[in-house]
């Protein structure tokens, strides 16, 4: 064999991540670009864009929104990948914030898994199997 490799090279192929499309865009709908165009400053929208109820909206206006599998969380996401209470997303000023709530199965954004991160415009919260994108309202 001319392209033999060694057994650590094997596992170590077998155990590294996929490289992660930092650039991947979805684009938006007519109506889903009007729904982002007509936030308030102080608003963000979560688009669902992978997963159960792919093309969900989910409107951030308030100063800690939960979700989870809880129908009494303010977003129901009705799947077992989904803890009860699994992530709130803090308002703090114009920032919005997403913390994990000691989930289960974590909470990721932009493939990292992650407790707590600064939300920014594009990125991509991933939540039991729902992936959704993060839009900020845009200041005037």
């Amino acid at each position: 064999m001319h392209d033999e490799e060694s057994a650590v090279e094997r596992t170590m192929s077998l155990d590294s991540q996929p490289a992660v499309d930092e650039g991947t865009v979805h684009r938006l709908s007519p109506h889903d670009q009007a729904a982002v165009d007509a936030l308030g400053e102080d608003d963000a929208l979560l688009i669902v864009h992978y997963g159960p109820n792919q093309g969900a909206r989910f409107l951030l206006d308030v100063d800690v929104t939960t979700a989870g599998r809880s129908v009494s969380g303010d977003i129901f996401l009705d799947d077992v990948t989904v803890s009860r209470e699994h992530v709130q997303f803090i308002r703090d000023g114009r920032d919005f914030y997403v913390r994990d709530a000691g989930s289960l199965n974590g909470t990721y954004v932009n493939r990292v898994l992650t407790t707590e991160a600064l939300l920014h415009d594009g990125d991509e919260v991933q939540i039991g199997k729902y992936r959704m994108t993060f839009y900020p309202g845009r200041t005037s």
